[in-house]
């Protein structure tokens, strides 16, 4: 099966996980890309009896020049949750709030 890519925009956000744990920056993918993610997971689970490790989707991800191979994990809230390393929002301008392209490949 080949990969499908999805353009589309996403805000940075940040979680916490206490005053001594280290932040860490995602993005929520839903609509379209958020689906097809969710038809991903079920196709793994029915092909091989198992889920992956929480539930994660494998996929490709590009941010301006910055491609990087990451999971996708589904969120509790809506969607999907996408890391975004800080290698990736350094390079890339990438803040906290706002909106930026990204391109998810899987």
């Amino acid at each position: 099966m080949s990969d499908t890519a999805y353009d589309l925009k996403a805000t940075l956000w940040r979680w916490s996980g206490g005053p001594n744990a280290t932040d860490w920056f995602f993005v929520t993918i839903d609509g379209d890309a958020g689906e097809a993610l969710s038809a991903t997971a079920l196709m793994h689970r029915l092909e091989t009896g198992r889920r992956s490790g929480w539930g994660s989707v494998k996929l490709g991800v590009q941010v301006g020049e910055t491609a990087w191979r990451t999971s996708a994990f589904p969120s509790k809230e809506q969607g999907w949750i996408v890391p975004i390393k800080a290698a990736v929002r350094k390079a890339e301008g990438v803040i906290e709030g706002e909106a930026f392209a990204l391109t998810l490949t899987f």
